[in-house]
């Protein structure tokens, strides 16, 4: 089948966090800022980590049919569920998973807050890897929990782990938990099999139970593998909690579901029990028939859907190579979220900031929100029309070299 991500499709009215909402210290904004009323003045939003892609056609036509059944009571996973979720794992991560370690949660998020809850005593210590995904920072903080992070290096344009830093910090007896991004939000790397055997290997060695976030495994560039972390030894699998969800790869974050991936039945016993004190058991019913049609039919419009993203990601390097030569873009392995250096322009945050949101009309996500190590980065979703990408960057060009 042929799929076009060409259409820019109208999103408006449809309660869009990404279109109809702008963050201010934190809480959402309603507003019409993006309608195309605006003309040159709309923003165009390229923040939040959504795509402007409609659904695979098999998603969409299992969630119609269901809608017309009429009744949406209370529902739960049923086989078909748990064989969908693992023919994905093992057909495309070569991991064969036990229906008994999938458990259901309203997303990611709200999984990871539940497991520093759990893992975590007020006082101990999370570690992460910043510049990384900001949620992690509040589900650590709000728990009671402080932050340690490990720096990523950057250098030559690459990041990398700095394995001396992490093994003097896990081997602090207050670090109880590592937050292991993979692929990693924002800067785009696949961590290699070697890396994250180095990383399990020194948590492992200090009893540190490592929390994998793996939203963005489906999300992989043509000359890039993903590994999950589990799969490199048992013993990794034990001493891990895999956090997995269908909604970056097929767009369907709005129906709330993620499916946590724990081996280790003692870790699987107290997060469940988490789940219940919060009250996030039980399952959304079109969830379930998304993933189910996802995974059993999207596998074609995935791929078709990340060729689209690497061109446009192609589109935007000789861009900027031709028009912005003064923004530095860090090469993404996974994703569709691309990190940018704009460090040349000598812009604070706030200054870029204004420069960006108020005079391009370029809505993008703050390098600053992932840590201070991000300053002087920008986050570009590009999972988008090209048109739309293609009118976001002339705009960036036209402020830059105004």
């Amino acid at each position: 089948m042929t799929y076009s991500f060409d259409e820019d499709i109208d999103r408006k009215g449809t309660h869009c966090t990404k279109w109809e909402f702008i963050s201010e210290n934190g809480e959402l904004k309603y507003g019409d800022h993006a309608d195309a009323k605006h003309g040159a003045e709309r923003l165009l939003p390229m923040w939040v980590a959504d795509m402007d892609f409609r659904c695979p056609p098999a998603l969409v036509e299992a969630l119609v049919a269901r809608a017309e059944h009429g009744i949406f009571g209370y529902c739960s996973p049923t086989d078909s569920y748990y064989e969908a979720v693992i023919d994905w794992h093992a057909r495309r991560y070569g991991r064969t998973l036990e229906k008994e370690w999938i458990t259901l949660s309203p997303g990611v998020v709200p999984a990871i807050k539940a497991l520093v809850q759990t893992f975590v005593a007020p006082g101990e210590k999370v570690l992460v890897q910043r510049p990384v995904y900001y949620p992690f920072f509040t589900a650590v903080e709000k728990n009671g929990g402080e932050i340690v992070s490990n720096t990523l290096i950057y250098e030559d344009g690459r990041y990398h782990m700095d394995f001396e830093d992490l093994a003097q910090k896990v081997a602090d007896p207050d670090l109880k938990m590592a937050i292991l991004c993979s692929p990693h939000n924002p800067v785009g790397r696949v961590w290699s099999r070697e890396e994250l055997a180095r990383f399990g290997q020194i948590c492992l060695d200090n009893d540190v139970l490592v929390l994998s976030d793996e939203v963005h495994c489906d999300l992989i560039y043509s000359d890039s593998t993903f590994t999950t972390f589990a799969n490199i030894s048992e013993a990794f699998a034990q001493n891990s909690v895999i956090c997995t969800a269908p909604s970056k790869s097929f767009n369907i974050a709005g129906l709330k579901i993620s499916n946590i991936i724990i081996a280790n039945k003692e870790i699987r016993q107290q997060f469940v029990a988490a789940l219940d004190r919060n009250g996030l058991s039980g399952a959304n019913v079109f969830g379930l028939t998304a993933v189910e049609a996802a995974f059993k039919q999207g596998e074609g419009w995935l791929a078709a859907a990340m060729t689209y993203v690497e061109a446009n990601y192609n589109f935007m390097v000789k861009y900027m190579a031709e028009n912005l030569p003064q923004l530095k873009i860090i090469p993404p392995e996974g994703t569709y979220l691309v990190w940018v250096d704009f460090s040349e322009l000598g812009l604070d945050p706030e200054a870029r900031k204004a420069l960006l949101m108020d005079q391009a009309r370029v809505y993008l996500d703050e390098g600053n929100l992932f840590g201070p190590e991000g300053a002087a980065f920008e986050r570009i979703n590009i999972a988008c029309s090209r048109a739309l990408l293609t009118e976001a960057l002339q705009r960036i060009k036209r402020v830059v070299h105004c």
